[in-house]
């Protein structure tokens, strides 16, 4: 079976150990291995204890066979920093990546929208750009930076969105869930 390294920023979460059990159980319902770590004797010194957990999560990437990555804005209008970099770890090692959003809409409408309050518009550049600072709406009809959802789709696999174009709670597992059936069929395909 393959081992799909789940990434996402449900560690934060006062319910994250619930969704976490719980996208390991949908994992194993589509035939793949959630692949992570048990809690293990860390150092109590914080970085230190950092410095541990990044070892050991860089570890358990590199046992596994492809990333499902929870790309929902998390803190601000992006994907969570986090998991912006096991996506890029993952697909830097050669590895199969897919991703979901519990956020339909796409990376300019979140920055146009939430981070310059819907002050945006053309410049003499013909580019769009915020009012308030000069700064490019990034527009690619992507989820997020354009990185992410590259590197993702380049290697076959996709961003899943809500398919009724509705914002989902974060407990919300169904848009993980159509993510987790592409993969069945990319490696259903692939064999």
């Amino acid at each position: 079976m393959k081992k799909v390294y789940i990434a996402g920023p449900e560690v934060f979460f006062p319910d994250g150990a619930d969704i976490i059990k719980r996208k390991g159980e949908l994992a194993r319902k589509y035939g793949f291995i959630a692949n992570s770590f048990e809690a293990g004797d860390f150092p109590s010194e914080k970085f230190a204890f950092g410095m541990a957990i990044s070892k050991a999560n860089e570890d358990i990437m590199r046992g596994s066979d492809f990333v499902l990555a929870n790309m929902t804005p998390f803190r601000g209008v992006s994907t969570d920093v986090g998991t912006a970099y096991e996506i890029g770890f993952m697909c830097a090692l050669g590895k199969d990546a897919f991703a979901y959003t519990n956020d339909p809409r796409f990376y300019d409408v979140r920055i146009s929208d939430d981070y310059y309050a819907g002050k945006v518009g053309p410049a003499a550049d013909g580019m769009i750009r915020g009012h308030s600072d000069g700064w490019m709406v990034e527009d690619h009809t992507m989820v997020d930076n354009l990185m992410l959802d590259g590197g993702i789709i380049a290697r076959g696999g996709l961003v899943a969105r809500s398919p009724d174009g509705v914002t989902l709670p974060w407990s919300d597992l169904s848009v993980f869930e159509l993510a987790l059936k592409a993969a069945r069929a990319f490696y259903d395909k692939a064999s």
